[in-house]
């Protein structure tokens, strides 16, 4: 990082702001379109995508209300096996795309109804979904306990190593020419004298529509000249001036704390599919690992910035995981770990431009940042090309806070 008060003698066409899997990917794909590309990461990326289950399940995940979001997501599904690909083929690295898809369980008769509402739901928005009784779903996965209910088979449903995906992006960014800066972008400034896009600076601020960004400001002191920013800064994209107030305050962290098992040596690996239950209407997902780990998670807590680790989590989250795989208790607890997802009021991301020229925001991807990072980096290199991005993204764009307010969103989706 740049020492305090030093002028970062830097200029690019487009500065990311933000090293997690959204700005790295939308980072790789702009300098691979052509584009002059500074990446500006504060080292903090594992806030939320290295700590991550790597879940692709748009078709697990779907909720009654959220079709919009559902439909960005199955473009996303349909979008990751070819980019994984090209990830592969560019760095030599393997990123653990596992297509076996998602067994869903539920532990009791009332979990189960619960099960089967959604199922009939996703039925009816032309979701795969095979109904197992719990016979059947112990032929899929042996480890099960004899107590699962029944459960339903989402084939569509995939994962990704979220850890080495993460890495490959980073070595393709380098490759394509992405040059990095070690911090944490505090401002965009505007081409109006340096102003920050919401005019913070007072009787300088321009006036009606906010001038074209012109660059950013780094935590450090200096700044980074650039003709087009992307803020991709997850849960700390609000924190960045010069934003909007609204979209700083659509921005939000939410804790989620998740465990890292591995197999002990000699004992088979236990799960084949991920497996997403509900314990007594309280739920868990496991995923294996090519390499044996498994991961189990996650919790959902409005914390704020908070990424302390709790016992009771970790005990809650091994009770839920051994109430329905009691080989849970056999394996060895490789780490605790807590992340920071970027949530946004009607949980949907917030991708595209508004009113300040030049400013891009990628952003609020909550729960599926890493099922969303390819069609988001298609989207803002779209922009930042000139392109319109395909018609799923348009209600996900800034404008639904920014026009129309908060109490806008429930119309967006």
């Amino acid at each position: 990082m740049p020492a305090k008060g030093v002028l970062v003698a830097v200029t690019a066409d487009v500065v990311v702001a933000g090293g997690g899997v959204i700005g790295t990917a939308i980072a790789w794909r702009a300098a691979a379109a052509g584009l002059d590309v500074v990446l500006a990461d504060p080292a903090e990326s594992d806030a939320a995508s290295l700590v991550a289950a790597g879940m692709l399940a748009p078709v697990s995940e779907a909720l009654f209300g959220e079709g919009a979001l559902l439909r960005v997501n199955l473009l996303a599904l349909a979008r990751f096996p070819s980019f994984a690909a090209e990830l592969e083929q560019v760095t030599g690295q393997r990123v653990g795309l596992r297509r076996e898809g998602t067994l869903a369980v539920a532990y009791d008769a009332g979990d189960y109804a619960a099960l089967m509402r959604l199922t009939a739901f996703r039925r009816s928005a032309g979701l795969d979904a095979e109904e197992l009784d719990s016979r059947a779903c112990r032929k899929l996965e042996s480890f099960l306990t004899p107590d699962v209910h029944g459960g339903v088979l989402f084939p569509g449903d995939w994962s990704v190593d979220n850890r080495r995906y993460a890495a490959a992006l980073r070595e393709a960014a380098a490759a394509a020419g992405v040059r990095t800066v070690r911090g944490r972008v505090t401002a965009v400034l505007t081409a109006d004298r340096g102003n920050r896009a919401d005019g913070a600076d007072g009787a300088d601020a321009p006036d009606g529509a906010d001038g074209r960004a012109r660059g950013v400001a780094l935590a450090g002191g200096g700044e980074i000249g650039c003709a087009q920013v992307v803020v991709a800064a997850g849960s700390w994209s609000g924190a960045v001036d010069g934003l909007p107030a609204e979209l700083r305050a659509a921005v939000r962290p939410v804790k989620g704390q998740l465990l890292r098992l591995r197999h002990p040596a000699g004992l088979p690996p236990v799960l084949t599919h991920t497996i997403r239950a509900t314990v007594r209407g309280i739920d868990v997902y496991l995923v294996p690992r090519a390499d044996g780990e498994v991961i189990v998670g996650a919790t959902q807590e409005e914390r704020g910035p908070d990424r302390t680790v709790t016992a009771g989590a970790v005990h809650d989250l091994l009770h839920d995981a051994m109430s329905v795989l009691p080989v849970t208790s056999e394996l060895i607890l490789a780490e605790t770990c807590a992340g920071l997802r970027p949530g946004t009021p009607d949980n949907g991301p917030i991708v595209g431009g508004f009113s300040v020229g030049g400013l891009l925001l990628a952003t609020g991807h909550y729960r599926n940042g890493i099922l969303m990072s390819p069609v988001t980096a298609d989207a803002v290199v779209a922009c930042l090309t000139g392109q319109p991005p395909a018609p799923e993204w348009a209600p996900f764009t800034p404008g639904r806070f920014v026009v129309e307010g908060l109490a806008g969103e429930k119309g967006s989706r």
